[in-house]
């Protein structure tokens, strides 16, 4: 199976002390990378150069809510790391890790975008990663 780059989050907050680069996920070479700096906000950051045109193509982030993202997002980072920490069963394709918690609020906009990158890996690749019928 090819081997392409999965995902980059960056991750931001805001310290009173300044800014702290730390890193939570060390694999570039699966390119997932968690760090906090000095921001408030989230940020996903896909490098499959057609993530960008299909996320385009879907319905704006308010089409559903933060909890429906959040909830989808849980089950679909469960099955990923599952199927990640299984690679004689499900290939090398999982290769990174995503490290999402469920009580941290990423925002509406982070929640979507990992929402449909998850529908773009199902659909690009034609990888069911959670039964939805």
């Amino acid at each position: 199976m090819k081997h392409i780059l999965i995902v980059l989050m960056a991750l931001g907050m805001v310290t009173a002390c300044g800014v702290s680069r730390q890193s939570v996920a060390d694999a570039p070479e699966q390119g997932l990378e968690l760090v906090a700096d000095d921001s408030l906000e989230y940020e996903l950051v896909v490098l499959d150069p057609g993530f960008t045109s299909f996320l385009a193509t879907q319905p704006p982030a308010e089409h559903y809510s933060q909890s429906y993202y959040e909830g989808w997002n849980h089950r679909y980072v469960l099955e990923w790391n599952s199927r990640h920490r299984h690679p004689l069963r499900y290939g090398d394709f999982y290769q990174t890790e995503i490290q999402y918690d469920p009580h941290t609020d990423y925002g509406l906009e982070l929640n979507y975008q990992l929402y449909y990158y998850f529908q773009f890996i199902e659909q690009e690749y034609g990888i069911e990663l959670i039964r939805r019928r």
